[in-house]
């Protein structure tokens, strides 16, 4: 590497993108994954940016990657240099996509709020996602590959929450999906105390929804209710539905999950059990888009009354703890 000569006059922005991504990742191909980019041509612009620099920002060897003193040093800069970028774009118009993981196809409360933004704001783009779990969306949002998503903030990792801000949206009545043929299926609703001896699928098991299951745990802890091993991790609607027609578990859900065939949806009573839901994104996150997507949700939750807690309302103690949930 050549000893350290003037700084440069100018630095392609995507130069500092490049070098972001790796000393994020500390992993070249899977910086050149999440850039949408090919690895020889990331590492060409890294290999750019240290001789422009005259500074190694990596140490690379056959099993890993490691950022160097100069390259640690970088990384605030570059930071700074490019969040100034995007608000001087989103300034004058030009921003780039918001993308809005919803979670699941079928689920309204995220739907309803990415629509709104939508009108608030039609000279930006929204562009829905489905991570299927905030845990997994939290995971691409740090990454930098995802911007906002919905769900249980108080269910994350506390190291993940630090780096996270969050607005509370809607209290979710909970229901169970039950199959046609079940012994409760008949009831209007389901007093929780019925469900007693029951094992009940809430994603135990998958990487993406722990936040979910953890929630199932808290609720069904004293009730003689049992949260069902894990099942084979299906993907897409389809096979969700034949893997519960195959188990016959009843199905943990919110009051507006989807239809399944041969399934019946019921609310949850005594108490009426309530699933916290947050509007997530990445602290320090600037974007005209976000504001119109943070307006969307407040317009919605004062016209629904979506944070008015029922009497009979339950929500776990640590949502309350961690200010998810209005008290």
């Amino acid at each position: 590497m050549p000893a350290p000569g003037p700084a440069p006059a100018h630095l392609d922005p995507r130069l500092l993108r490049a070098f972001l991504a790796v000393a994020e990742e500390l992993h070249f191909t899977r910086a050149a994954a999440r850039l949408y980019v090919a690895q020889q041509a990331l590492s060409r612009d890294v290999r750019r940016l240290e001789r422009e620099l005259g500074a190694e920002l990596f140490v690379r060897t056959t099993r890993q990657v490691t950022l160097t003193g100069d390259g640690e040093r970088l990384v605030p800069y570059a930071r700074r240099a490019l969040q100034a970028q995007d608000d001087l774009l989103a300034a004058f118009g030009q921003a780039r996509p918001l993308l809005v993981d919803l979670n699941s196809p079928g689920l309204t409360t995220p739907r309803r709020v990415l629509h709104r933004a939508r009108e608030l704001a039609p000279e930006h783009e929204l562009m829905a996602r489905y991570e299927s779990g905030l845990t997994g969306a939290v995971g691409e949002i740090v990454a930098g590959r995802l911007d906002a998503s919905f769900g249980r903030f108080a269910g994350l990792d506390p190291a993940l929450r630090a780096g996270l801000d969050h607005q509370p949206v809607r209290y979710e009545p909970m229901a169970i999906v039950l199959p046609e043929d079940h012994r409760l299926a008949e009831r209007d609703a389901v007093p929780l105390a019925e469900l007693a001896g029951e094992t009940v699928y809430a994603g135990a098991g998958n990487p993406r929804t722990p936040e979910w299951t953890d929630l199932a745990r808290r609720l069904f802890d004293g009730r003689g209710i049992r949260v069902a091993p894990p099942a084979p991790l299906a993907v897409g609607d389809e096979e969700f539905q034949r893997i519960m027609a195959k188990t016959r578990n009843p199905v943990l859900a919110v009051i507006d999950f989807p239809a399944m065939p041969g399934t019946v949806l019921r609310p949850l009573t005594d108490p009426v059990p309530l699933s916290p839901v947050s509007l997530v994104w990445r602290k320090g996150l600037v974007h005209p888009a976000l504001d119109a997507l943070r307006r969307a949700a407040a317009e919605l939750t004062a016209e629904e009354g979506w944070l008015v807690r029922p009497v009979e309302g339950w929500v776990p103690a640590i949502d309350l703890a961690t200010g998810s949930v209005h008290n």
